[in-house]
């Protein structure tokens, strides 16, 4: 493993900390960002993860973070833009709403891929990974707000993989339905699980596997890859 470590935005639970775990398995040195203190963000702090509040609401927090993440360290593998947020549009809240989906999607990552560029230059390979979402291949009518700015976010990984080839490789993972939550009923689950071909609960460890094979593969970039089961399919 690289000794120069991965960073890992918003991977205070589910599968951005099972990919710091993994990494981390695996002899990996990794730094997170989280939004707010949960049991994962103290596991992995007693694994010797540097753990890095942030507030990717506005520009102040993006740039506020960059300049803690740059007193830690001065080089870095792969930046992993996991850091992600799910908001409904309600009646008088839609542009605030819409400015909260681009400032932790578009803007965060954006200004951390320039801001950190000549760190990730200083390692041999570096990767970036944007983690969008499958639902920008179909929209969506119930949170467009979070549909546009996921798609958004596939667009920088084009414009970012032609800006930095061939020196960091910029590509996408765009999951569906990989972990539910604790409470989501049966017939939600059931729901859900028919509008896929292969029909499972994958859980985090099949999006590690699309991280692993990414940072892995010295030819791929500007590419998102589908994690969706076949949902495409149906």
């Amino acid at each position: 493993m690289s000794s120069a470590p991965i960073l890992i935005t918003g991977a205070g639970q589910r599968v951005g900390l099972h990919c710091a775990n993994r990494l981390l398995d695996e002899g990996q040195a990794v730094i997170i960002s989280y939004r707010s203190e949960r049991p994962g963000v103290q596991q992995l702090r007693e694994r010797g993860v540097t753990a890095i509040a942030a507030d990717f609401s506005s520009e102040t927090g993006i740039l506020a973070f960059i300049d803690t993440l740059k007193a830690h360290t001065d080089r870095l593998r792969a930046v992993v833009h996991n850091a992600s947020d799910w908001l409904s549009e309600t009646p008088g809240h839609e542009a605030a709403v819409f400015q909260q989906m681009v400032s932790v999607h578009m803007l965060a990552p954006y200004l951390i891929n320039l801001h950190c560029a000549e760190l990730l230059q200083r390692s041999t390979p570096a990767d970036i990974v944007h983690i969008s979402d499958d639902v920008t291949r179909s929209g969506s009518a119930k949170r467009p707000a979070y549909c546009a700015s996921k798609a958004g976010l596939d667009s920088l990984t084009q414009s970012f993989a032609a800006r930095f080839a061939p020196a960091i490789k910029v590509n996408g993972i765009a999951p569906a339905l990989i972990m539910f939550n604790q409470d989501d009923d049966a017939d939600y689950r059931a729901k859900r699980l028919a509008q896929s071909a292969m029909g499972i609960e994958p859980g985090a460890e099949v999006l590690y596997q699309s991280l692993r094979y990414l940072l892995d593969n010295p030819y791929v970039t500007g590419t998102t890859l589908t994690l969706n089961g076949g949902r495409h399919l149906l």
